[in-house]
């Protein structure tokens, strides 16, 4: 009872009576008394007018604060006081307190039930607790009798035990905490031998035995040590992580990678491979790239070494380069092989991985290795695009930052390979077209085709002004696949693929159909093999002394016109020249025989004519081709440069020997119209006219004229004006046929060609074969009519015409001196075409050609001679017929040409005196081909016989008719 009171007083309150009693003397007397109390519940009241009542006392009366309420109401009165107001003021004041007397009579009344029943609470817990005293006191007394009934000696030996038991697992565990604590230097051991699963094995069963005693104050250091320990054998197996970029090691990387599966970061590993990928990349190349700068730079100037990558690129030289760009795709080799053999590593973990589990801990084990899997396979798979892209960067960041354009052909021929092999290798990697090294190398090969080129031309200018158009003499069987310039065309590689390993012997075919990342797994480098191929290509195209062998020298006549070793693809592009025709392999031995008369081959072996500028042309193309094969993107520009080649050389042995203006005005037709439209189409597409000091317009642009050459100029050294040798023959047939067997090259070369233009632009081949190609043998006629048209006197013929009668009465059986004078200079001829044919071989085309044009201008020479009569007989004109019969009679012994040109055009001629005045009106309007003089000598001659002066006059009109058009 006394603790609830004090629990009272604590919380401030009190009791009824106490409250009572605490209110001051005044308050006091206001309370009533039990029978005021009574008196005012049996009062009746309004509970409204009550409730106005409490609600109109002040709100200071009801403030928890205590005042003196007497001092409170004194300090309201008014100065002047009024009996009768304060009676009211306390009449008003009693009826508050009453009111609130009731209200709180009435409060104490409702509440009283419960204020008993605590009270009873209150005394049953006074009454447990004096039941608690007496439990204690009967628990102290029976303990100090347990107390007094045991000894201390038992209690103490009990004790010991206890001691000696916790004493025997402290010892133990100190034991553990000494290996613990030498655990460090094991580590260190198993991390020099890298053994690095093993070291982090005891590592986690070190942190495991350490969190057993974490009670021990020691062994929180032991566990930051042990903590430090594992940080520093991930950090060593980054490194040996990276190591595996650059050579990679099966057994190493199998227990990198055991250990990485330990501490449970299998992708973690993956994501960091990457970067060490990367970052080997950019490492390796720096190296390489600097040290050959260095090197070249001859100092220890660290600047180097400061730039970037890019920068560095700029600053290798023209002799190192292809050194270092071989170097440079060793090593990106190398790291690719590695990656490579990174993903076959994980392929065969994969398949012995596999394997069905029994038990559902090992299941679940399980799928969380599928999930490692799942997610190495996929970024080892995004990982070799982003490789192939970080090589591509670097090797065009190589490849731009040096100018090419001053390159030796040979030299970048081994740059285009290198890069090619490269591409190769980017596709076997992960199928990739290298759009970035192509684009890059497409770009150097641009700029460094159109300076070759270029040099080229001036080059072949120069060439052919110092060219003496002597014969090169080659072996009978030489073809163009003998020179090494075309060995790749030999080798049935895929253009893409580098040229360097074509020329390889055919014991490679197999290898070839194995990837390089299969030939190359275990040893060697794919950018090893130039050094080694280069020295393999040779070549024996050149005759020792224009005979193969003494042999060959003796059956010459014996194996004439042989073709067994002309290759097949030159077989089939040979046409005789006069029919169209293929030639009959079964020819009897007695038509070879008659073909040697014209062909003047009798002391040569059918070797190709061609000169030092040919074969250099040649030799040229394919240069160009093997560029072309390698770089398909620029295939139409070295095509277009190819033709170029071509068009300069015809250009220049028309210039040379086939420009006259006597030719113009013969009638014959020497030259075509598609020929006179090639050559005018080459002189303003490629010929620069104003440096040879020609008319041409004053704003012709500058560029254009850097696409055009100078026109050539013949060598001082060859002699065209010498009768002797039948004005440079030789020369001419030497430049002539070498260019029409340059032609025969271009023909067996069309389908290869054709094969690497593009689809859009195979129309201009076509029209460069037949419009260009095709007209080369064309030059023919022009260039031996100049010779044709001097090598015979046929002024001298006219002269001794003009001299003999013809106006005989008797018919004469004696032909004229001047046949013989012609027949004596065609035999002056042949000796003359017989001793140009010991220097150099006389193709039975061209002996046709020389002879076609001799005889043609001799009938021509005849019809002159023939018109410029001024009277002639019927005899006469028998002794014309007698005259031209003996000339095609000793002439046909000299030559096997048949027919004999134009001999039609003079029997015609002379047969034509014979006309009645009809038919002659008739012949004049049908034969064209008699220039106007001619037939109106014919009209002339006959005036007088069978033609009278009317008649003459009508025709000699018809004559004008035909002639004023031409006007």
């Amino acid at each position: 009872m006394q603790k609830i009171k004090s629990l009272m007083a604590r919380q401030g309150l009190k009791s009824p009576q106490e409250s009572m009693a605490d209110l001051s003397p005044v308050e006091n007397l206001r309370i009533p008394s039990k029978e005021e109390l009574r008196e005012l519940r049996e009062q009746p009241i309004d509970p409204q007018a009550e409730q106005e009542l409490i609600e109109s006392i002040e709100e200071v009366y009801f403030s928890t604060d205590s005042f003196d309420i007497v001092q409170h109401e004194l300090e309201k009165l008014p100065p002047e006081l009024n009996l009768q107001e304060l009676e009211e003021y306390r009449d008003k004041l009693k009826r508050q307190q009453a009111a609130v007397s009731k209200k709180v009579a009435d409060l104490i009344l409702e509440k009283q039930p419960a204020y008993v029943k605590e009270l009873e609470r209150v005394t049953a817990l006074q009454t447990n607790l004096q039941l608690a005293a007496v439990i204690c006191t009967n628990a102290r007394r029976q303990l100090t009798m347990a107390k007094e009934g045991f000894t201390e000696a038992s209690l103490g030996l009990l004790s010991n035990q206890r001691r000696r038991q916790l004493l025997t697992g402290l010892l133990k565990s100190l034991r553990t905490i000494k290996t613990l604590q030498r655990t460090d230097v094991r580590l260190s051991e198993m991390l020099e031998e890298e053994d690095y699963p093993g070291a982090i094995q005891l590592c986690l069963e070190c942190q495991k035995a350490a969190s057993t005693f974490k009670h021990y104050s020691c062994i929180s250091e032991l566990n930051s040590k042990l903590q430090d320990t594992l940080e520093q054998i991930e950090e060593q197996l980054d490194v040996a992580l990276s190591k595996t970029c650059k050579h990679f090691d099966v057994s190493h990387y199998t227990k990198v990678q055991l250990a990485y599966t330990l501490l449970g970061k299998t992708q973690t590993a993956m994501d960091q491979l990457h970067m060490h990928f990367t970052q080997a990349i950019h490492n390796t190349v720096f190296q390489v790239v600097l040290g050959y700068v260095e090197l070249c730079a001859g100092n220890a100037d660290t600047k180097f070494q400061k730039m970037q990558y890019k920068d560095l690129c700029t600053h290798i030289t023209m002799d190192s380069y292809i050194p270092c760009l071989t170097d440079l795709c060793k090593a990106l080799w190398e790291v690719m092989l590695s990656y490579h053999r990174t993903m076959q590593w994980h392929e065969e973990q994969d398949r012995h991985e596999t394997t069905p589990t029994a038990d559902g801990a090992a299941a679940a084990e399980s799928d969380e290795s599928v999930v490692d899997r799942s997610y190495v396979k996929k970024k080892l798979e995004h990982g070799l695009t982003r490789i192939w892209q970080d090589v591509q960067l670097k090797a065009k960041a190589y490849i731009l930052g040096t100018d090419m354009s001053n390159f030796k052909y040979d030299d970048f021929i081994v740059v285009l390979d290198v890069i090619s092999r490269l591409m190769q290798v980017g596709e076997e990697f992960c199928g990739s077209k290298s759009e970035v090294l192509q684009e890059s190398i497409k770009r150097q090969s641009v700029n460094y085709f159109k300076n070759y080129h270029r040099a080229r031309l001036e080059e072949l200018r120069m060439f052919l002004e110092n060219e003496t158009w002597e014969l090169c003499p080659v072996k009978s069987n030489f073809n163009i696949a003998q020179l090494h310039e075309f060995k790749f065309m030999g080798q049935c590689r895929s253009p893409s693929v580098s040229p360097s390993k074509r020329a390889a012997s055919s014991t490679s075919a197999a290898q070839d159909e194995l990837s390089l990342f299969q030939q190359y797994l275990q040893e060697g480098n794919p950018f090893e093999m130039h050094a080694e191929n280069k020295e393999e290509e040779t070549e024996d195209v050149l005759a020792s002394n224009g005979y193969e062998s003494d042999e060959l020298e003796k059956s010459v006549y014996q194996d004439y016109d042989s073709d067994s070793d002309v290759p097949e693809e030159l077989k089939q592009d040979y046409v005789d020249e006069q029919t169209g025709d293929a030639p009959i392999k079964s020819a009897s031995r007695e038509t070879i025989r008659s073909k040697k008369k014209s062909d003047y081959n009798l002391n040569k072996t059918n070797a190709p004519i061609l000169t030092n500028t040919t074969l250099n042309v040649i030799r040229l193309v394919g240069k160009y081709m093997q560029m072309m094969n390698i770089l398909k993107p620029i295939a139409f520009d070295v095509i277009h440069c190819v033709s170029q080649l071509f068009d300069y050389y015809l250009y220049a042995v028309y210039t040379f020997f086939g420009r006259n203006d006597m030719y113009e005005s013969s009638g014959l037709g020497l030259i075509s119209s598609r020929l006179r439209t090639t050559l005018n189409r080459i002189q303003e597409s490629l010929i620069d006219m104003e440096a040879v000091g020609e008319n041409v317009t004053v704003h012709s642009a500058a560029e254009d004229r850097k696409e055009k050459v100078p026109s050539p100029h013949l060598s001082q050294l060859v002699v065209l004006t010498n009768g002797g040798t039948l004005y440079g023959l030789a020369q001419r047939v030497v430049a002539t046929e070498s260019l029409v067997f340059l032609a025969e090259q271009f023909e067996s070369l069309q389908s290869h060609l054709d094969t690497m233009m593009p689809a859009a632009k195979k129309p201009f081949l076509q029209q460069f074969y037949s419009q260009t190609v095709s007209t080369a043998s064309e030059l023919r006629k022009p260039i031996y009519w100049i010779v044709a048209a001097k090598a015979i006197d046929y002024e001298q013929m006219l002269l001794l015409m003009a001299g003999v009668k013809w106006d005989i009465r008797e018919i004469m059986s004696q032909h004229n001196v001047y046949v013989d004078v012609l027949l004596k200079e065609f035999e002056q001829f042949n000796q003359r075409l017989q001793d140009v044919s010991r220097h150099v071989r006389i193709p039975l085309p061209v002996s046709n050609v020389l002879w076609e044009h001799c005889i043609r201008l001799a009938n021509r020479t005849l019809v002159e001679g023939y018109a410029n009569v001024k009277k002639c007989s019927n005899e006469g004109r028998a002794l014309m017929q007698l005259d031209f019969q003996q000339f095609l009679m000793k002439l046909e012994k000299l030559t096997d040409l048949r027919p004999i040109p134009d001999k039609e055009f003079v029997e015609t001629y002379i047969k034509a005196y014979y006309l009645t005045e009809n038919d002659m009106e008739q012949f004049i309007k049908n034969h064209r081909e008699y220039s106007m003089k001619q037939l109106a000598n014919l009209v002339n001659v006959c005036l007088g016989s069978h033609i009278n002066k009317k008649a003459r006059q009508k025709l000699l009109a018809a004559i004008d008719d035909i002639d004023r058009p031409k006007r």
